[in-house]
C-alpha cells in the first residue's frame, strides 16, 4: 500500500479539482491553491481539501499551504509557463518535495529536466495525473503515437483486475495490453495480472479512466 501522503494541488480547476478528490479517496492529505475567489469558494464547499485563495507563485503562499512538510506539490493550472514557474519555486524553497507539472503536448520533454514529471491529463485524466504524483506506478510515453496513449501501469494490489487473467477481465473496447508483466512477452489471453507487476497498455483517450481503474482501483 502508498504510504499516506501531503500533497499540494496548484489549480482548482477541472483538473486539480478531480486529482485532488482522487487522491483524497485514496487517503492522502490534499491542500489546494487557487486563485480565483469564486471558484476557490466552490471548491471549499465540496470539502475536498483544504484550500487557500492566492497565487502558487508567490513564496509567502507555498508556504502558507505548508509546503516545507509536503511530500509532493503538482501545479495543474491551464498554463505551462506557470505550472513550471511554481515547480522550479517550491523546489527553492523545499530541495526534497517531489514537483509535478501539467504541460502543453507540444513542449514534449523539454521540461522534464526542470520538473520530476510531466503530465498530459486532457489526453490521459486526473488518475495518470495522481498517480504520477503519488510515484510512478504509472508512466505515459509520450511521443510514440498520434491521440492514442502507451502508458506502463504497475498493477495495484487491490485492483478489480489483481490476479486475474486477461481473458477474465472485461476491458473496454479500445485497450490492448500489450506485454507480459515480465516486459519480454507478448500478452496472451492466459497472461495474469499479477498485483505488483508493469504492464504497456495501448489505450484510447476516452477509455483510459476506466482501464486505469481496472488496473489500479
Amino acid at each position: 500500500m502508498t504510504q499516506d501522503l501531503d500533497v499540494i494541488i496548484a489549480g482548482g480547476g477541472r483538473v486539480g479539482f478531480q486529482t485532488a478528490e482522487l487522491l483524497a479517496d485514496q487517503g492522502h492529505g490534499v491542500t489546494i491553491i487557487e486563485r480565483d475567489e469564486e471558484l476557490s469558494d466552490a471548491i471549499t464547499d465540496e470539502w475536498v481539501a483544504t484550500v487557500i485563495t492566492g497565487d502558487a507563485t508567490h513564496p509567502h503562499i507555498l508556504e502558507q499551504a505548508g509546503l516545507e512538510s509536503a511530500d509532493a506539490i503538482a501545479a495543474l493550472t491551464g498554463e505551462t509557463g506557470m505550472n513550471l514557474a511554481i515547480c522550479m519555486a517550491a523546489s527553492e524553497l523545499a530541495p526534497r518535495v517531489r514537483t509535478v507539472a501539467r504541460v502543453d503536448r507540444a513542449a514534449g520533454d523539454a521540461y522534464e529536466r526542470f520538473v520530476d514529471a510531466i503530465v498530459f491529463p486532457e489526453r490521459a485524466g486526473a488518475r495518470v495525473a495522481a498517480s504520477e504524483i503519488v510515484g510512478p506506478d504509472v508512466q505515459a510515453l509520450s511521443n510514440v503515437t498520434g491521440d492514442l496513449d502507451i502508458l506502463e501501469i504497475r498493477v495495484a494490489e487491490d485492483a478489480p483486475a489483481a490476479g486475474k487473467t486477461l481473458e477474465a477481465v472485461r476491458f473496454p473496447a479500445g485497450t490492448l495490453i500489450v506485454s507480459g508483466g515480465d516486459g519480454d512477452t507478448v500478452a496472451r489471453p492466459d497472461t495474469e495480472l499479477v498485483p505488483g507487476e508493469q504492464f504497456v497498455v495501448a489505450v484510447e483517450p476516452s477509455v483510459v479512466d476506466e482501464v486505469m481503474q481496472l488496473l489500479r482501483g
